[in-house]
Order: structure tokens, then C-alpha cells, then sequence
């Protein structure tokens, strides 16, 4: 909200619920596509910027009325929990004292600051208008709080104390904590959260309030304290629950005596209920956010060992060679590498050996983030299969990562890589049998051959020239042959052009391997360009699909909900900017519906390792890279558990400074 595979802030838990995508619950165990430094670390992401402003939320209106059907579920038989997973399996039992893997006494104080690339004219991040500041979302809390970044699926009460609910999961009741905050000393109640609930569907994305008005018809506040959600019969439970659990909730007072809007682009900001505040910030140069003493929940279970820094900082630079350099004087303190040039040879200066900054790699147990080279499937150009396989062909993993990245990466090869949910080798039992019952059809290759794997290349040389033998071949029998002048023209002879849309904000390592990759296309009879613009330009450009190529990502997945819908599905894949390839085919929907339909943890993963299988044979985009470790800079001044849990760096959420070594550093020169 990972961030995220999001200069890099892994600000909340990164584990994903595959709920319905939301600003405040995107918590995609994904890439670092850092603030627009995707660059060539596909490490798993942390929500930036422009994943944030993607993330701009809903539309539609929320009808209150009473709900038309009986509660035939006894009261006898109602679960009540002091948190949620959907098979009922919480890690931490009601009485828990704090998460296993913080400090519960790590001590409050001090600054973090790093950096965030390119600008920002907006404090909303809940709207497509306008560039928002970096953690702008950071001040608003949900019923449930982020999940523990040791287990995956499973969220806590934060607002509220407790939930209930029936076995079929027709409706949920929340029961608010009464001693919730504003920021501004005002009441949270269930008022403000149904407020938020229809505010959210009436001014936020299309996508959205389509999904939530299918799946979410009514909500009635019981009492001041107590919010009841029915969710629609003959669906699939899954993300239900844990969707209305998720919803940011915002002052209803506040909004109704400014008029403001959540669609709109303002530096203006509603009071929050969370532990941080606001404390300036100056357009396009920097952002404070400041620990709030007087947060009404810093006692809470949830809350212990965590949000242990009095300030966060955030510096805004450029570029990453400004921002790199502001570093290593100090200007921030904390760096979350994403370019492997950087990693394997400018990591030797003077703060380095001396000990005052350390550079270290920590392990990251999430699935990397699907990121790659999007194809977008509306260019009619791109719709044959063909055509995208010989294109991929112009990428030649072995030599890039060798030449450009220091052989620091492995090839990426699922939507799901290293995990259980990995399609290996043919389809076999109960996977087979999941695909020859699928009402669509299934190409015979998806049933008779290995889940489909990325080329392979030459590391020798750029240009492997059995692979361009064959995208050639490829590119002839799909009705692209060279003409006279040596460019590749259909039968009305128009040229087979493509254009690369690319950030400068992500120029460096990145900007090289896709020049270079073009240049293999180029060879292929391919006109092919990189279009570099500005982030602003990218952000709208992006956001209406003005590409025929983009260096983008979906999210992998370690189990099921709607929100796979919204990533993959067919129904908003005309605008979805969740879906940057437009992909829509009915087979996917359908392996998806039976993941959501799973009424054991073993049938989800067998319909999900499906949807791998799946997705890799539609071929979408071409997979690139990725590593399965944090790549981290920071002065000697902070600590963190170790050992660290398994979906999380946590570096915004649960290290802490040391105020000794703070000292030490001030006293060396080594910071102001």
C-alpha cells in the first residue's frame, strides 16, 4: 500500500490480500518498483508513488436501505473473533501481546528520511487528478488493521475490537474500539465509517463500485459503535470480510463542513485516526511526517513495537544520480537500492568503510512481483500471439544480466515464483482435472506441455541469432515480412512500429537494457522507440494506455480473492489500471472463479496453480528479473529484529533508532 513488487518505502505489511484493490490494503507482496526507480531490482515491491496513484480508488453510490432478507443464521452458531482469515486460522490468539517479531520495547525517537524521485501536487492520494506526496495514505486507519508480516491472509482488529459473523458469511458486524481518534480530538464512530464505505464507491474508480455494488449492497450502522455489511447471496465469500475490514476511514464532520471531495487534487488533508501526522511539507522538495503523542491507540496489542520513529522524511530529488549523491552526504538516511549498477560498484566510498553507513542485503521470503515489459493487447498489432512471441525474442535475459546487472538476478519465470503455487511440468491429478472441466477452452498445449518458460538466450553477445532466426519466422508467418526496405510492413504496407513508453525517472541501468532490447527489435525489421517523458506525462499517458510497450507489473499471488479480478479479469480490462495489458480472456476469469469458489486450502492452490499455468501461456508481457533479497543502505544509526519476518522489510513500520550511534555519527561529521 509491499508497494510496494514502492526512494523505497516498505511502509506496511507486504503481504497481499487478494482482495478488491484498494489505496489502503494493496499490501501486493510485489517488485520494488520503487518511486519510479523500478530500474533493474524486480526485488518485491513497495507501494511508490506511481503504484499509489494507480491506486486511486472508486465510484457509485451505495444504496442504505434495510436489507430484504431474513438472518436464518442462529445466533448460536455466529463466529466471533478478535481478527480475520477466511478459513478461520489466526496465528495470534485473542489475547495476544504484540506480534512475535518486534521489539516490543524498542525505543521511541529519532528520524528516518529517504528519498522519493520526480514531484507532487497533491496531499489526496485517493485520486487519479494530480502526482500525490509519498505516504499520503499513511494517516488513516481500517477496522482491521495491516496483517502480521509473519503470516499471510490474516488481519487483526485495529478500530475494532472485535467482529461477528456467521458461518456462510452472509453479513459481518464490526464493534468500534470507543476510544478511537481523530487527529483532531474528534470521535471515530460507525457514522464516519459508513461515510467512508459510500464515499469511497460514490467518488472513487469505475472499477471499483462495479465490484463492491455486485458484492456489497447494503450497510446500516447499528449504533454509534457497531456497523453491520451484508454481503450479496450466491457469490463467493472471499474478500468480503476482509474488503469492508480494509476501508480507510475518514472524518464525515470534517468533509461535510469543507465540501471537499475524495476525487480531488488538493493539498488539503483530512484529520486521520493513525499514529502519524502531517507536521509540513513544501511542494516538490520534501515531505515531515511526525509520530502523533496524543494517538489513541499506541496501547493497543497491534501497535506494540511498531511506528517507532518521532519523524518520517521524505526528500524529493530529480533524479536517482541527484538522489544518490544526496545520500552519501547525508541529506537522507535510509536507501533501499534499486539499480544493480549502483549495488555492484558505486557502494565503495569513504561512509562505507568507515563504518558509518551500512550496506547489507536482507532476506525477502515474498514471491517477486510480476513485472516485465507489458504488451498492451488493445493495439491491434499486438493481438496475434505471433507478434508477441517474436518481439519477447528481442530480450535476451543471460547477456543483460551479465553485461548491464552483474549477474546480481535470476530470471523470472511465474506469477507466483518459488512458492507452492509455481506451475511446474505438465498439468497433473487434480490440476488436470480443474482445467479439462473448465467450461472454456483450453488450449491443448496449456493440457499436453510444461508450463510455458522464457526463452532463452545467448550470454556471449547481445543479439543470440537462433532467437532472431526465429522471431523472424515468426514475424513472416504472422503477416509482417521485410519489405525493400529492410522494415517489416503488412499486406497494406504499414510498418510494423512500436513505441516503448519509459519514465525518466527510471533512467540508468534500465534505460540501457531497453535501449538495448530495442535495438534487437530494430534488427528484426522493427521500427521501435523509446519515448521518454516526464513522470507527470508517464502518470497520465499510462493511465490511458498510450503505449504499444511499458516496463510495468501485475501482483503475485499467495492466495485468492476479487481483487485477482480486478489485476487479471475481463470485466474491466478496457480501463482497468490495475491490468496496464489489457488482458481479457475468458479462460483466466474462469480459472480465477474457481479459486474463489475453493472450499479447501488445497483446492485454492491447485486452482491457482492453474492460473499460473494460465496466465504464462497467454503471454501478456515478457518476464525480466528478480532477487530474493532487500537490497538496504542506511547510516548506523537504526536496528531491526532479527531475524526479520518473512513478508516485510518493515523499515517504516517496526525498526527503531538508536540514539547513541545518532550521536556518534553527529560527532564523526559523518551526518549534520
Amino acid at each position: 500500500m509491499d508497494a510496494n513488487k514502492r526512494l523505497a518505502v516498505d511502509c506496511r505489511s507486504r503481504q497481499v490480500d487478494t482482495s478488491l484493490i484498494t489505496y489502503f490494503s494493496l499490501n501486493v507482496i510485489g517488485t520494488t518498483i520503487n518511486m519510479g526507480l523500478i530500474q533493474v531490482s524486480a526485488q518485491k515491491a513497495v507501494y511508490n508513488v506511481m503504484t499509489l496513484q494507480k491506486v486511486s480508488l472508486f465510484c457509485g453510490l451505495l444504496v442504505l436501505a434495510a436489507p430484504a432478507w431474513p438472518d436464518n443464521n442462529s445466533s448460536d452458531s455466529l463466529i466471533v473473533s478478535h481478527g480475520y482469515e477466511f478459513y478461520g486460522n489466526l496465528t495470534y490468539p485473542d489475547d495476544y501481546p504484540h506480534f512475535s517479531y518486534v521489539n516490543p520495547d524498542a525505543p521511541k525517537g529519532g528520524e528516518i528520511a529517504f528519498a522519493a524521485l520526480g514531484t507532487f501536487d497533491s496531499m489526496n492520494p485517493y485520486t487519479v487528478k494530480g502526482r500525490a506526496g509519498r505516504l499520503s495514505w499513511t494517516m488513516y486507519e481500517s477496522l482491521l488493521g495491516d496483517g502480521p508480516a509473519d503470516t499471510y491472509g490474516e488481519s487483526y482488529g485495529l478500530l475494532a475490537h472485535k467482529l461477528e459473523y456467521p458461518p456462510t458469511k452472509d453479513w459481518v458486524i464490526f464493534h468500534l474500539r470507543p476510544e478511537a481518534r481523530f487527529s483532531d480530538g474528534t470521535p471515530l464512530t460507525a457514522h464516519d465509517v459508513l461515510f467512508s464505505h459510500n464515499l469511497l464507491i460514490e467518488q472513487g474508480l469505475p472499477s471499483y463500485a462495479a465490484a463492491v455494488k455486485k458484492r456489497i449492497p447494503n450497510a446500516e450502522v447499528l449504533d454509534d459503535y457497531t456497523i453491520k455489511f451484508y454481503f450479496t447471496e450466491g457469490i463467493s465469500r472471499r474478500s468480503l470480510i476482509d474488503q469492508v475490514g480494509g476501508v480507510p476511514v475518514w472524518s464525515r464532520k470534517w468533509y461535510e463542513e469543507t465540501g471537499s471531495r475524495l476525487d480531488e487534487s488538493r493539498l488539503e488533508t483530512s484529520p486521520g485516526s493513525g499514529p502519524y501526522v502531517i507536521d509540513s511539507f513544501d511542494v516538490n522538495r520534501q515531505i515531515i511526517y511526525k509520530r502523533n503523542p496524543d494517538y489513541w491507540g499506541w496501547n493497543l496489542p497491534i501497535n506494540q513495537g511498531r511506528h517507532n520513529f518521532d519523524e518520517i522524511r521524505i526528500e524529493y530529488f530529480g533524479d536517482d544520480t541527484a538522489a544518490f549523491e544526496a545520500f552519501k552526504a547525508g541529506e537522507y538516511t535510509f536507501r533501499q537500492e534499486g539499480d544493480s549498477k549502483k549495488w555492484a560498484t558505486l557502494y565503495d566510498f569513504p561512509k562505507i568503510r568507515d563504518g558509518s553507513i551500512v550496506k547489507v542485503e536482507l532476506p525477502d521470503a515474498t514471491p517477486p512481483t510480476p513485472s516485465g515489459i507489458v504488451f498492451n493487447l488493445g493495439r491491434d498489432t499486438l493481438k496475434d500471439r505471433r507478434v508477441r512471441r517474436a518481439i519477447a525474442l528481442g530480450y535476451n535475459f543471460e547477456w543483460t544480466n551479465e553485461s548491464l546487472q552483474y549477474g546480481l538476478f535470476e530470471q523470472r519465470t511465474s506469477f507466483s515464483q518459488n512458492s507452492v503455487l509455481m506451475a511446474v511440468g505438465k498439468p497433473e491429478d487434480h490440476e488436470q482435472v480443474l482445467l479439462e472441466g473448465l467450461a472454456s477452452p483450453v488450449p491443448p498445449e496449456i493440457l499436453s506441455e510444461p508450463a510455458l518458460l522464457p526463452h532463452s538466450s545467448s550470454g556471449e553477445r547481445l543479439t543470440d541469432r537462433r532467437n532472431l532466426r526465429r522471431a523472424m519466422g515468426l514475424l513472416d508467418d504472422a503477416g509482417w515480412p521485410v519489405g525493400s526496405d529492410g522494415k517489416r510492413q503488412n499486406d497494406k504496407g504499414e510498418p510494423l512500429k512500436l513505441t516503448f513508453l519509459f519514465n525518466t525517472a527510471m533512467e540508468g541501468t534500465l534505460s540501457a537494457i531497453m535501449e538495448n532490447f530495442l535495438n534487437n527489435l530494430e534488427k528484426m525489421g522493427i521500427e521501435a522507440v523509446l519515448d521518454k517523458v516526464d513522470p507527470s506525462q508517464y502518470t497520465l499517458r499510462e493511465r490511458e494506455r498510450d503505449y504499444d510497450l511499458v516496463f510495468d507489473s501485475y501482483a503475485a499471488f499467495l492466495g485468492t480473492g476479487t481483487g485477482l479480478m480486478q489485476r487479471y479479469g475481463s470485466a474491466e480490462a478496457a480501463f482497468s489500471v490495475f491490468n496496464p495489458a489489457g488482458l481479457a480472456s475468458p479462460l483466466v476469469d474462469e480459472v480465477i472463479q474457481a479459486s474463489l469458489l475453493a472450499t479447501s486450502k488445497d483446492e485454492e492452490q491447485t486452482a491457482l496453480r492453474a492460473l499460473d499455468r494460465v496466465l504464462r501461456y497467454e503471454f501478456f508481457m515478457i518476464p525480466v528479473w528478480y532477487k530474493d533479497s532487500y537490497w538496504v543502505s542506511y547510516y548506523d544509526m537504526f536496528e531491526y529484529p532479527d531475524p526479520l519476518p518473512p513478508y516485510a522489510l518493515g523499515h517504516l513500520d517496526f525498526w527503531w533508532y538508536n540514539a547513541d550511534k545518532a550521536t556518534q555519527l553527529k560527532a564523526s561529521g559523518a551526518l549534520r
